[in-house]
């Protein structure tokens, strides 16, 4: 039961947190919102990084792993931030969901074994993402570009893998506070603290509210997960990644999106492949 409990709040927490950076990246550029929400995750976390101490032999494997993840998650994020101010929820979230499956082919090349049937589902992932990336709209409708908006989307799927493919290595030694912590310090660093400096971190009234609680959800999401995958990873990760199907449906009644028939087919086929790679991995 926490196992099902955890994947279904993180992807709740995880589709809302997508639908709020949908309105907000349009309303200040992506980079700061991503700035934005960097800050927040790392206030956020510092407590309970601080409260579980340095863990056991903590070394340059670790710090270097990190900075995978770091780089990796930010990158990630600006990368779909970008995709979802230029096109559809619809379309964003079940491209960036595949950030598994970009995550199993690192491995492969890394070295590692994957399970028996991994290598046809990712073909199958590959060919939900063509799919799912042909509009039938022109790309310059209502200021949508969803060309870009796909290959940002592919790009957020990559870069998420790579800090997914590093996370799995820390998550064998480090507990998840620090694992959150020093990504998101790392990302400040990188990234807020030169904005601020130059004078390029925007901030509006209107985009305030939206930002902080995608924030918060980014960071609440990564918990819930980690709950539930204590008690079956299997089990939370696949309804975790479900939060590109919440998204969708959510951005169908609320910002009323729609998708072509090929699109949906595409997307359906993202999601049944994520939801079986997922089984098969961790199996």
């Amino acid at each position: 039961m926490i196992a099902i409990l955890g994947g279904l709040v993180a992807a709740a927490m995880w589709a809302t947190s997508t639908l709020l950076t949908s309105r907000s990246s349009r309303m200040i550029p992506p980079v700061s919102v991503l700035a934005w929400v960097l800050v927040i995750g790392m206030v956020i976390s510092a407590p309970f990084a601080l409260a579980d101490g340095v863990p056991p032999g903590f070394g340059a494997e670790h710090v270097g792993l990190l900075v995978v993840t770091a780089a990796g998650n930010t990158a990630g994020l600006l990368f779909v931030y970008s995709a979802l101010r230029h096109g559809k929820v619809g379309v964003v979230a079940p491209i960036t969901s595949a950030q598994g499956a970009a995550a199993a082919v690192i491995a492969v090349i890394a070295g590692e074994q994957v399970a028996p049937g991994a290598g046809l589902t990712l073909g199958a992932i590959a060919v939900g993402v063509m799919l799912s990336s042909m509009a039938r709209s022109p790309d310059d409708v209502d200021g949508r570009r969803e060309g870009l908006a796909v290959g940002l989307a592919i790009g957020a799927a990559l870069c998420f893998g790579l800090g997914l493919f590093a996370m799995g290595r820390l998550g064998e030694d480090l507990p998840v506070s620090w694992i959150i912590f020093p990504s998101r310090l790392l990302g400040v660093l990188a990234l807020t603290v030169p904005l601020a400096v130059l004078g390029r971190l925007r901030m509006t009234r209107r985009a305030l509210p939206l930002v902080a609680a995608s924030g918060v959800l980014e960071v609440l999401g990564l918990v819930a997960y980690n709950v539930g995958a204590r008690h079956g990873i299997a089990v939370a990760a696949v309804l975790a990644s479900q939060f590109a199907a919440m998204a969708a449906v959510a951005a169908y009644y609320l910002f009323r999106e729609r998708l072509a028939r090929v699109q949906l087919a595409g997307l359906a086929v993202i999601a049944t492949g994520v939801a079986v790679l997922t089984v098969i991995q961790v199996a």
